[in-house]
């Protein structure tokens, strides 16, 4: 038997996809709908997959909503150190796993120290903003407090963190909104909750 298929067979034996794949996947599009249109906002994700760790399954559901056979993936290194993560994406997306986070739909981040900096990811184009790479970051906890934003959903003001903190999150967030309308959306996740911060949201108090 082949590695790959080995591989195949381990994750489908010790975790799960959607039970009902169309309406599971409408579930979490809303989710993550509401939590682009209302940046900062938490938004519960009870999440009905088992992925394998260090993969979150509120992570696995949104790749699992959103990725397929026409989009690529690129994992950080804690993520990429289970061979089952990629196994259990390919296998349920059809995506492809991307080795450059340039080149990648979406980028999920296990540990968000090691992060690489938001210019090494794809930022799209004046003429193709849509381009950019989505990251979709894991977290212990997210929480209203910390940072200030305010722009496009966000009615007046709204406090937004996470813990632990990306590494120059006020910077770089400050770089993103210069960029705009190019620039990349980020979703954050922890078990139960997901939140987003898309290029439009603008920090005004760190």
């Amino acid at each position: 038997m082949s590695r790959s298929r080995t591989n195949t067979s381990a994750v489908a034996a010790t975790a799960t996809g959607f039970v009902h794949p169309v309406f599971d996947s409408q579930r979490v599009f809303r989710s993550v709908l509401e939590a682009m249109s209302r940046p900062g906002r938490l938004v519960a994700l009870q999440p009905s997959v088992t992925a394998p760790s260090p993969l979150l399954a509120t992570a696995a559901e949104i790749l699992l909503a959103l990725a397929d056979f026409e989009t690529s993936v690129w994992l950080d290194g804690g993520l990429t150190r289970s061979v089952d993560v990629a196994s259990y994406i390919r296998f349920h997306t059809g995506a492809k796993i991307a080795t450059d986070p340039a080149q990648a739909t979406y980028a999920v981040i296990s540990d968000p120290s090691t992060m690489p900096p938001f210019n090494a990811i794809a930022q799209g184009t004046p003429d193709y903003p849509d381009r950019s790479t989505t990251l979709i970051v894991q977290a212990e906890r997210l929480f209203a407090g910390g940072h200030i934003f305010e722009g496009p959903g966000i009615h007046g003001r709204i406090a937004f963190a996470t813990e632990p903190e990306l590494p120059g999150l006020a910077r770089q967030l400050t770089g993103n909104r210069t960029t705009y309308p190019c620039g990349i959306d980020i979703v954050f996740v922890a078990e139960t909750a997901i939140a987003a911060l898309p290029r439009s949201a603008r920090l005004v108090k760190e």
